[in-house]
């Protein structure tokens, strides 16, 4: 039985005009998928157009809370943890800077199977910077979240194999 998102009441799919899902079934463990994604400087080698994330309130990997600014989806993005549940959930939310009228809530479910993981990731966008986007290239936001799980399944593994 796979976990559910905790979605703030404001962030729900049904309020959403933007939302998908995205999942991949990955043979690396749990624990490698964690490791790379509350890693700040592990992101830009498998979030596609991320080249940096600063943590605006120190420390190198998330934590509940945690806020930070990167780029992601061509934007500058302000966000927050807002759940973090080691090795099982994360979810951050937050606004391009150019628009804090516009929102994102992205979340992570990660779940061990026998040969490793699946990966569950969820988003829901609101707002007129988001639907604009969302206009000039209807799929673009669902289709960077497939690249991007392909891109953590690829290191995961390669960090597994080569440690073993």
């Amino acid at each position: 039985m796979y976990e559910t998102i905790k979605w703030p009441e404001e962030m729900k799919p049904s309020r959403s005009p933007i939302h998908f899902t995205n999942e991949l079934e990955v043979s690396a463990s749990v624990e490698t998928i964690w490791s790379l994604l509350t890693d700040f400087d592990s992101w830009p080698a498998f979030y596609p157009g991320v080249q940096h994330v600063q943590p605006l309130d120190g420390g190198d990997h998330f934590g509940l809370g945690t806020t930070f600014e990167t780029n992601l989806a061509g934007q500058d993005v302000f966000a927050s943890v807002q759940e973090f549940e080691p090795m099982t959930r994360i979810a951050w939310g937050g606004y391009p800077k150019v628009s804090t009228t516009s929102r994102a809530y992205h979340a992570w479910i990660i779940t061990p199977t026998a040969s490793g993981c699946h990966l569950w990731t969820e988003e829901t966008m609101q707002g007129p910077h988001w639907l604009e986007l969302a206009k000039q290239a209807p799929d673009v936001f669902w289709l960077t979240h497939e690249k991007l799980l392909r891109n953590l399944a690829e290191i995961a593994t390669a960090r597994e194999h080569s440690r073993g």
